[in-house]
């Protein structure tokens, strides 16, 4: 791994995460190429933006939950490759249950230059400190339809007010929002605006 990049959780002590690429729990249904353990990378400069928003989350009752930050190339690569093949069904009603899997890149919920690569890119969202639940948002994680748009209105009072929240401590620790995605947020003054990593996560 490069030097200035890490394991999110040794730079962020206490923060929660579940590598879904690294398992088959994720749209693909399988293992994705390039993710060799459970953990989560990032660079440096992502990490200590999450340990910031890590501070202000605690201080309205919450911690954080990472699924994903840096993202091999050849993940990304492996996306458009899975997007190609026939549907089997098999994750189709829990992850884009709206769309064609083929319509993933052209609807803008996978593309083929991902911020992800570039190490300044995380997805996450709030959790009980003390037990890692996920907080309500109204949808969950790399669900690829509508109701994941920050622009949805048909949440509930408590899942628009997490949606918020959330929003709001990524912004005031230099994140911008993803406008299709609840959970994806990429910091404003990345490190690597215009490289794509891909060293696997091992």
């Amino acid at each position: 791994m490069r030097d200035d990049f890490a394991y999110v959780d040794e730079l962020v002590p206490g923060i929660r995460w579940d590598a879904k690429y690294a398992t088959a729990d994720n749209f693909t249904g399988a293992p994705v190429d390039g993710y060799l353990n459970g953990r989560v990378v990032g660079t440096r400069a992502l990490c200590a933006a999450l340990l910031a928003a890590q501070g202000k989350a605690a201080a309205v009752g919450f911690g954080l939950l990472v699924w994903d930050a840096y993202r091999p190339q050849r993940a990304v690569d492996r996306f458009r490759e899975w997007t190609e093949q026939p549907e089997d069904g098999r994750t189709k009603a829990r992850h884009y249950p709206n769309i064609d899997k083929s319509e993933m890149f052209a609807k803008g919920y996978v593309i083929a230059r991902s911020g992800h690569s570039r190490g300044g890119t995380v997805d996450l969202t709030l959790c009980d400190p003390a037990t890692g639940e996920p907080a309500p948002m109204g949808g969950g994680y790399d669900l690829m339809d509508e109701v994941s748009h920050h622009a949805f209105d048909g949440l509930t009072a408590t899942e628009a007010r997490n949606r918020r929240r959330l929003k709001s401590i990524m912004e005031s620790c230099g994140f911008r929002p993803y406008q299709y995605e609840w959970w994806h947020y990429t910091l404003k003054d990345e490190p690597y605006p215009d490289t794509y990593f891909d060293f696997p996560v091992a």
